[in-house]
């Protein structure tokens, strides 16, 4: 999406199911029907997660791109899982296969126990210096130099990509985590710093500051009636005492900065947008806007106009919710262009 008056871009992602919550014989058909629904309402791409217990996010990625013509996969990429020149190979093979662009989000953490269970006790910010080093190998290879590498944690000599990656296809970088080491690590690698964003006044007065691109994950659910939009998200995510103890339970076990922030914020009074009541009942792990189109739209652009310019959405539930969400971004992009 772009705003031609003022040059404004806003990139919207929708996020892939995850492999433990669905079906292993409906799983496929889900991720085909999600896929199809955010690039019929104009989404960039898409995102698929990586972690322990998911299925391996390129073979889930190859499935989205043979049954889209557009839709960009944002594959979770996290480096004790794969060497770079495997990503590197990976993205070529890609490129020579469909041709089409894919991303790269860059975990650097999470769950502590799945790192424990890989023999990776490297600690929170050493692990944003290797994430660094580790993408650097893969942006040179991609551009088709020949690397010769000894860092702290990778080394490589003469090592070449071949099939090279046309330019056009290299990448975009993603880099999850808003701890001050992993907005160093964007910084320094040009890349997209995604975060789970706070209350939008709190960039406005201040109190958070965005720096280069920037980008945050939040779930949409708007209409056009504000008690309607407010009906829907209560009944879709009810507080459930179980769902808070689980949380509990994950926050335990996550050395995520940003969770950890969320989990001490306090709910929002009145009919403010911003909602947490599904990431603090383990239903999600972002917060959500809620309200009417004109009000979640305005919401949406009072952060492109603090800075941020990507928005990762949660998984949707179905195609029609899809198409609220494109009305949120429209209305959004009216009032950036006011």
């Amino acid at each position: 999406m772009m705003d031609d008056a003022s040059r404004t871009s806003i990139e919207v992602f929708s996020t892939c199911p995850a492999s433990n919550l669905v079906a292993p014989p409906a799983y496929m058909r889900t991720v085909i029907d999600v896929a199809r629904w955010s690039e019929e309402h104009g989404c960039k791409g898409i995102l698929v997660y990586t972690d322990n217990a998911l299925v391996d996010p390129w073979l889930v990625s190859q499935i989205i791109i043979e049954h889209t013509k557009t839709l960009c996969p944002l594959v979770a990429v996290q480096p004790v899982y794969m060497h770079p020149y495997t990503v590197a190979k990976m993205l070529a093979s890609f490129g020579h296969l469909y041709a089409r662009r894919l991303y790269l989000n860059l975990v650097a953490g999470g769950f502590k126990n799945d790192l424990a269970a890989l023999n990776d006790p490297t600690p929170h910010d050493k692990r944003y210096e290797r994430l660094k080093e580790y993408t650097l190998i893969i942006q040179r290879l991609l551009a088709g130099q020949v690397v010769t590498h000894e860092g702290e944690f990778y080394k490589v000599e003469r090592l070449k990509m071949t099939p090279p990656l046309a330019p056009e296809l290299r990448p975009g970088i993603f880099v999850s985590g808003s701890s001050e080491a992993g907005r160093g690590a964007a910084r320094d690698l040009g890349a997209t710093a995604v975060e789970y964003p706070r209350p939008v006044t709190d960039y406005e007065t201040g109190a958070a500051r965005v720096s280069g691109d920037a980008g945050i994950r939040v779930g949409i659910i708007a209409r056009g009636d504000e008690e309607e939009a407010w009906q829907i998200a209560r009944e879709r995510f009810p507080e459930d005492r179980a769902g808070q103890l689980a949380h509990q339970l994950a926050m335990k076990v996550s050395d995520s900065h940003w969770h950890k922030q969320l989990s001490q914020k306090s709910e929002m009074t009145g009919q403010n947008p911003y909602w947490l009541v599904p990431f603090q009942n383990y239903k999600t792990f972002c917060p959500y806007l809620v309200g009417s189109y004109a009000r979640v739209g305005a919401e949406l652009a009072r952060y492109v106009s603090t800075g941020y310019h990507a928005f990762i959405l949660d998984v949707p539930p179905n195609a029609a919710e899809m198409r609220h969400v494109g009305l949120a971004f429209q209305h959004a992009l009216a009032h950036l262009l006011k």
